[in-house]
């Protein structure tokens, strides 16, 4: 958008409210009181940040009409994402009626149950005014729907009723689309980290324990505003911090914002009030919520040069990526142990997932993480059947290298902690981009050391990262075994009933009954067969075949032998013959080397926060 700036005085007021919750729809207006006389141009973002892929939310406009002093404007629509209104003395009213039925963390959501909208779904933007003050007014739903209901947000209030209706402000229209809006009936709790108050709020029918999710996350985000601060006297960026949680049978996904983070979890993922231990799946839920608050420092307020400032009509490409999603993919867990939230083994288990992940990925060999991080916009979030051999995930790739970077500075006096106070200082707090070779000389200069050898190999080219080195430095051994089965995820050594020898299809298979191939491995039996992602297998060696007979084959079959496959593909039978080979050892996990000296524990110590070995 033009970087024109508006007179300081200069108020562009919008509006909200609930219109039609059974049609999804809320009506937005915005009204300029001084338009520009040659007509005024309203454009709507085609992405919202933190989300890498042009979402085009001028498509969920149903309708947008326009009045001024003596009545109706016309208004037409002259690009995908613009409106230009006639020429009018003002002030100008812009209405607009939004489709609202995306039940994710990036757009809008409204039914009888709870409304939800990022602003950047809803609020349209005039040209030239997009550093003008905001106010918001937020209006109830009318009718019986909504009773109950109260909006969660952090927007600064103006002037608001006991349920949050009212008025609110925003500095500019950035400030204005970065604290998204929950109205419903939430269960709330709070807690203190860093001398703030954080909330939640969790819409949707739920049992969880809330006042240990308060405990939990308390100690987490105090670990966090400790790690960028540099002591425990530090305050995070922000004055309040708001947790909105979206409970609902099967889900997940979370966006940040600066003072805020919406989320979506299953319920299940929710703490039990009976609850003692950390389930699998509350586990999950900290971890989620621990990476979006380091968000909070990392994206949200230290951002590649590339996001400084937003431009929100086009993609803003960044080699960067694998540093602001992936670091904050190797911190979220980490967090969680260094917080001591979880114990060291757990922690081990969840980095032992994540390099499984990588190593299925064979596309991390075709595609480095610079290169993940500038495609962003057209294949990470645009997965196909053939998505693991061409790509690698910026955040699970970034992650382990995090690790790796970590491991190394470790082993020059600094770590990868004081490279984000580093980060934090010399770009998070003036609000300056991080330049594209920015965090390459920070760690040169934190290591004492060049290190850009190690950016060519790892972040600009796709060498193997050396994990199993630098693990035995700190006492930890990398282990690989060939998967149990199509659940296995990784992160725990094999069971006795899988550690019989394995063979493979080279593909994976989803649907049980009517097995399909959804992803073929390059250079793998099935490929070099003629199988092909979505082929359906409907026989093996004259066997009807199902999801758990193919799972079978792994330890039923031999290395070298040929099944006879019969497969649809689209509505033609295909015959394959399939010559079975010994399965990948691409499933890590790692263990605790109890026999490492003084030296060796200390610097575990200094990385996982505690000795996982008694004594």
């Amino acid at each position: 958008m033009p970087e024109t700036r508006a007179a300081p005085a200069t108020i562009v007021h919008y509006r909200i409210e609930p219109k039609d919750p059974h049609a999804h729809l809320f009506e937005t207006s915005c009204t300029v009181d001084a338009p520009d006389p040659e007509g005024q141009r309203f454009r709507l973002p085609t992405w919202v940040p933190g989300s890498y892929l042009i979402r085009e939310f001028a498509r969920h406009f149903v309708a947008v009409r326009a009045h001024g002093p003596a009545g109706a404007v016309a208004i037409v629509k002259d690009a995908k994402d613009t409106w230009r209104a006639a020429p009018c003395a003002g002030p100008l009213t812009v209405v607009a009626t939004v489709y609202a039925f995306d039940l994710s963390v990036r757009a809008a959501y409204l039914d009888a149950l709870r409304a939800y909208f990022n602003g950047a779904a809803v609020f349209l933007c005039p040209e030239g005014l997009q550093h003008a003050r905001c106010e918001l007014a937020i209006a109830a739903p009318s009718g019986t729907i909504g009773h109950g209901w109260r909006v969660a947000t952090t927007l600064p209030v103006t002037a608001v009723d006991a349920a949050g209706y009212g008025r609110y402000h925003a500095a500019d229209y950035d400030e204005l689309i970065d604290h998204p809006v929950e109205i419903a009936d939430c269960a709330t709790a709070a807690f203190a980290a860093g001398g703030v108050v954080h909330d939640i709020a969790v819409s949707g029918r739920q049992r969880g324990d809330l006042a240990r999710l308060a405990r939990d996350l308390a100690v987490v985000c105090q670990w966090q505003v400790e790690l960028f601060g540099g002591s425990p006297a530090a305050r995070p960026p922000f004055d309040r911090y708001l947790f909105q949680i979206a409970v609902v049978g099967d889900g997940y996904g979370g966006l940040e914002h600066r003072a805020s983070t919406s989320l979506v979890c299953s319920r299940d993922d929710l703490p039990r009030p009976d609850e003692k231990g950390i389930s699998e799946g509350y586990r999950k839920l900290l971890g989620l919520a621990s990476h979006e608050y380091f968000h909070s420092w990392n994206v949200k307020r230290i951002k590649p040069a590339a996001f400084v400032p937003y431009d929100l009509t086009r993609e803003a490409y960044t080699r960067q990526l694998w540093a602001f999603e992936g670091l904050t993919s190797y911190y979220d867990d980490l967090a969680l142990r260094r917080s001591g939230i979880i114990d060291a083994r757990s922690y081990l288990e969840l980095l032992g997932r994540t390099i499984t992940a990588v190593l299925r990925t064979p596309g991390r060999h075709r595609q480095s993480a610079a290169e993940s991080s500038f495609d962003a916009w057209i294949k990470y979030y645009r997965q196909d059947e053939n998505t693991p051999n061409a790509v690698v995930s910026y955040y699970a790739q970034g992650a382990l290298i995090g690790l790796a970077l970590d491991l190394t500075l470790r082993a020059c006096g600094s770590s990868l902690d004081a490279l984000m106070r580093a980060l934090w200082q010399d770009y998070g707090q003036p609000g300056t981009g991080v330049p594209e070779d920015g965090i390459a000389r920070l760690a040169s200069n934190l290591a004492g050391r060049d290190l850009s050898a190690f950016f060519d190999r790892h972040v600009a080219g796709t060498e193997e990262l050396p994990l199993a080195e630098l693990l035995r430095g700190v006492g930890i051994e990398l282990r690989l075994r060939a998967a149990g089965g199509g659940d296995d995820r990784g992160g725990t050594a094999a069971k006795e009933s899988d550690a019989l020898p394995r063979c493979w299809l080279g593909a994976t298979i989803a649907g049980a009954q009517e097995p399909r191939l959804k992803h073929v491995f390059n250079g793998g039996p099935a490929e070099r067969a003629g199988l092909a992602a979505g082929d359906v297998i409907v026989a093996v060696d004259g066997l009807r075949a199902t999801a758990s007979l193919l799972e079978r084959l792994a330890t039923s079959r031999g290395t070298g032998e040929t099944i006879s496959v019969h497969a649809f593909r689209r509505d033609e039978l295909l015959t394959a013959a399939v010559v079975l080979e010994p399965a990948p050892l691409d499933t890590c996990w790692l263990e605790i080397d109890a026999s490492a000296d003084v030296p060796t524990r200390d610097r575990r110590l200094a990385w996982l926060g505690a000795d996982p070995l008694p004594g």
